[in-house]
Parts: structure tokens; sequence; C-alpha cells
């Protein structure tokens, strides 16, 4: 199988594109999404999960028969804060968070295929209250995923770089202290500039 990830500032879209794997035959099993919970009051109904950061609630980030965005559950991952997770990417982080690997989702994305370079602007994106999704697809379902997953608008990984090295951002670093509602929006720059961003990445 081969690893596909993508991320999204809307959460919602995030949510659209896991119903659409599932109605597109992809198993819960397959998919795994990872959102911050601090910077999203969206996910003040999942129940927060008492000592997450000890792996409590692990047996509830696994996908089961309901569909992905059932079980849901509360983990918390170094440098990010609580998060809202399923699946086996949110699982294999919270494994390394426990054994003291350096930045939990970062080695997780990288250890599942994706570039270091992408996989710190990712662990960063979540950081300041983005959503990941990461879904395993055969050769057969790699058309159906990448379809499904660029409909909802991911993020560019090269312009965000781009965006976070404008305040001094060089890479994720588990050491650092989550973000806040208030850090998280003011993080995200307006539209005119990020098309900005985006044509000057083109360019390169």
């Amino acid at each position: 199988m081969q690893t596909i990830t993508k991320v999204y500032d809307n959460y919602e879209n995030a949510r659209s594109a896991v119903r659409d794997l599932e109605a597109g035959g992809i198993a819960a099993g397959q998919i795994s999404l990872v959102a911050n919970k601090t910077v999203s009051a969206v996910h003040n109904e999942v129940s927060n999960a008492s000592d997450a950061g000890a792996g409590a609630g692990l047996g509830a980030v696994v996908g089961g028969a309901a569909g992905l965005l059932a079980g849901l559950g509360i983990m918390a991952i170094p440098g990010v804060g609580p998060v809202v997770a399923a699946g086996w990417l949110a699982s294999t982080a919270l494994g390394a968070a426990v054994g003291g690997a350096t930045g939990g989702i970062l080695g997780a994305l990288i250890d599942s295929g994706v570039p270091e370079d992408h996989a710190h602007v990712y662990s960063e994106a979540v950081r300041r209250g983005s959503t990941l999704l990461a879904v395993r697809a055969t050769e057969s379902q790699l058309s159906l995923v990448n379809s499904i997953l660029g409909r909802y608008q991911p993020i560019n990984p090269v312009v965000r770089r781009l965006e976070y090295q404008k305040s001094g951002w060089n890479e994720f670093d588990p050491s650092d202290e989550p973000y806040d509602v208030e850090e998280a929006d003011s993080s995200s720059l307006n539209d005119a500039e990020r098309e900005r961003q985006i044509k000057r990445a083109r360019s390169l």
C-alpha cells in the first residue's frame, strides 16, 4: 500500500473527505485523522480522555465498523498538545510520543513515507490548528483517494513553509508550547497574501 497524506485548514473539509473516502469503499482502518482540539470549538463534543499523554484513549483512536469519525478520541502529542484523532497514524504517533521519540507526529509521518521537509510543515500545521488526513491506499485505490483528498482544498506544503518562515520558523519542534486559539487564528495569512505565496512557490 501507498500512504497519501494531506492537511486541511478547515476541519469540516477534512471530515467531508473522510465521509467521501468511506462512501467510495475505502475502509476506516485505512484512514487516519489528527486534528488539534485546542484550537477548534467543533471538537467540544468529544470527551476528554484522562491522562491522555500516558496513552489513555488509545483504543478509541482506531476507526471501527461505524466509521472513522465515530471512533474519535483524545490524545496528546509533544509540541502539538491535545488532538482529536483516529486511525493507524494516530496510534503510531501516540506510541512514539509515549516511547520518547522526537516529535511523535513527525516521526510517524516520516515513517509512513512523507518527505521530511513536508512532515515538518504538516506537524507544525496541526500544531497551529489544521487537520491531517493520511490514507493507506492500494494501487487500484490511488486515483480515487487522490481525487477525493484533492477536492477539499488541502494546503500546499511548499507554500505553507514559505508562510511559516516569514515569522522565523524553520522546523517543527516538539518542545514548543502548543498554540492557543488566538495564536492559531493570527498564524494564518489572509487570502491575498496566501495567493501571492502560491504564485511565488509555483515560480520556484
